[in-house]
């Protein structure tokens, strides 16, 4: 570009009137400047006339059209002839051919004027033309650039997506081309950056550099404040986490380390621990520095409790057992629309398949309690994916009652501690709290049983949410342990859950 440049100085120095005409030709080339219908206009005031830029479609770029005739117009836009000149009804009429950065494709610049074309103005058409395609061939390389952009953007994401439903052998296949080595790895965490909307772009592309592109960075489809990473090494969270502290409203929040595999569970472990990060000083959390009520469980019972409770959807084909499991996982922690954004499908598609589970569980996710009990089973699933079957002791005795084994001494101490603190606000948080659960996190029904306004269930749930230090109008994990505290002190009534009770005695079924 700079040796066009030099042309057009060099042309314009070299006229009668020296070179100002060029230097002004030239101020539409810098960065702040490039805009082809500005220097038609232009054009046209330079040669005190009328100028017009036409496609190789006919479609009108810039200026007003002049009569032109189109047999003329199709033989300078085909390069059979390079230019056109005539005079009639007292005007004068070039057309010039434009190169198009496609060699196939080419426009016309027509010029129109009342006197004759002198060795000045024609310059000035002629260099104009070199301008026009430096312009229309730099924006093709910024258009081709933002298209790359975007397709690997996109190509990241859909590797995120496969990973989601635990297609981790097509996800390495597609990675493989361009980021060779990114998924050699059985384990990665995934970290949930958030920043603001505007700096999103930007913020992703220091996750790049600072993790050197061995991290899978994605722009979160369902959040556009959230930037995803699965990040296989430790180096690279903790390059992450340097981006954090210059940035006053800037989030990082963790998963525990889990097989890619389970990716969907990390990431809802990520934006669980990004909700602690926001009530920290540092701005950042991970899922594992929390205690969770899964920890606190004898593991072989709970195990034994898992694998009956989601055992009507072994007998599904492996692929669409995991499509269901990983699909009920998002829809779990989000809403319908936002796992549908993760998963890349439809909402409609995200729904059918959790009422599927549902069916298969027989049970009812309107229930807050169904489902956190189920989203319980879900995590206890990945966590003891990897422990072997039928090792303990234990197998083979009676099944243990979910009532049995949220009624450890360690479940209720850690109940207690949690709930324990909202008695310190008088408004009763506690009482609100309860019965907003109880009517499915539906504030209107929430507030006819207690007899206030629905407003004030609203305040007293957001005010709750700092006192817990878990986000509750935006459902998910955290929501779900403050049910599982309310279950584990008896103050909410166990769920439905019928697929759990097959096998087990009646005397332990209602207990």
């Amino acid at each position: 570009m700079a040796g066009r440049e030099d042309e057009v100085r060099q042309a314009g120095t070299g006229s009668a009137d020296g070179s100002a005409w060029a230097e002004e030709l030239l101020d539409h080339l810098r960065p702040t400047g490039r805009d082809v219908r500005r220097v038609v206009a232009w054009l046209a005031d330079a040669v005190d006339g009328i100028a017009a830029l036409r496609d190789d479609t006919g479609t009108l770029l810039g200026g007003p059209l002049p009569p032109l005739d189109d047999h003329l117009v199709e033989a300078v836009a085909a390069g059979r002839i390079a230019s056109a000149a005539w005079e009639g009804q007292g005007r004068h009429l070039r057309l010039v051919r434009v190169a198009y950065p496609n060699p196939s494709a080419a426009g016309v610049l027509a010029v129109s004027r009342e006197s004759a074309f002198d060795r000045r103005t024609a310059d000035i058409v002629t260099h104009t033309v070199q301008v026009i395609e430096l312009l229309l061939r730099a924006g093709e390389t910024t258009a081709a650039g933002r298209r790359l952009e975007q397709a690997t953007s996109d190509l990241r994401l859909a590797i995120l997506q496969l990973l989601m439903v635990e297609d981790t052998v097509s996800a390495r296949r597609v990675a493989a081309g361009l980021w060779p080595g990114l998924l050699d790895t059985d384990s990665a965490c995934v970290h949930v950056v958030e920043g603001t909307a505007e700096e999103r772009d930007g913020l992703a592309a220091e996750c790049i550099d600072v993790t050197g592109e061995r991290a899978l960075v994605v722009l979160c489809p369902a959040v556009d404040e959230h930037v995803i990473v699965v990040t296989p090494g430790e180096a690279e969270a903790r390059q992450l986490r340097s981006l954090i502290g210059p940035r006053p409203r800037t989030f990082l929040g963790g998963s525990a380390r889990h097989s890619l595999a389970r990716t969907a569970t990390a990431y809802g472990q990520a934006v669980s621990a990004l909700a602690v990060a926001h009530f920290r000083p540092d701005k950042a959390a991970v899922y594992a520095e929390r205690t969770h009520p899964e920890r606190l469980i004898d593991p072989a019972a709970l195990r034994d409790w898992t694998d009956r409770l989601l055992r009507p959807l072994d007998t599904l084909p492996h692929h669409t057992r995991a499509e269901l499991l990983a699909t009920t996982r998002l829809g779990l922690e989000f809403t319908a629309v936002s796992a549908a954004k993760v998963l890349g499908v439809s909402r409609n598609t995200v729904r059918a398949r959790m009422e599927r589970v549902e069916g298969l569980l027989r049970t009812d996710f309107a229930d807050l309690t169904a489902r956190a009990v189920v989203h319980l089973a879900l995590n206890i699933q990945v966590s003891l994916a990897d422990t072997p079957a039928g090792s303990d002791a234990t197998t083979g005795a009676v099944p243990v009652p979910l009532n049995d084994l949220l009624s450890g001494p360690a479940m209720r101490t850690w109940a207690q501690d949690l709930l324990a603190h909202l008695d310190k606000d008088s408004r009763n948080l506690r009482r609100t709290l309860r019965a907003w659960i109880a009517e499915g996190g539906n504030a209107e029904r929430a507030a006819q049983t207690l007899g206030v306004h629905a407003q004030t269930v609203r305040e007293h749930v957001r005010s709750a949410e700092p006192v817990l230090q878990r986000q509750l109008l935006a459902g998910g994990t955290d929501l779900y342990e403050v049910v599982l505290a309310h279950l584990t002190l008896g103050d909410l009534d166990q769920p439905a859950l019928r697929a759990a009770k097959q096998g087990l005695p009646d005397s332990l079924v209602h207990r």
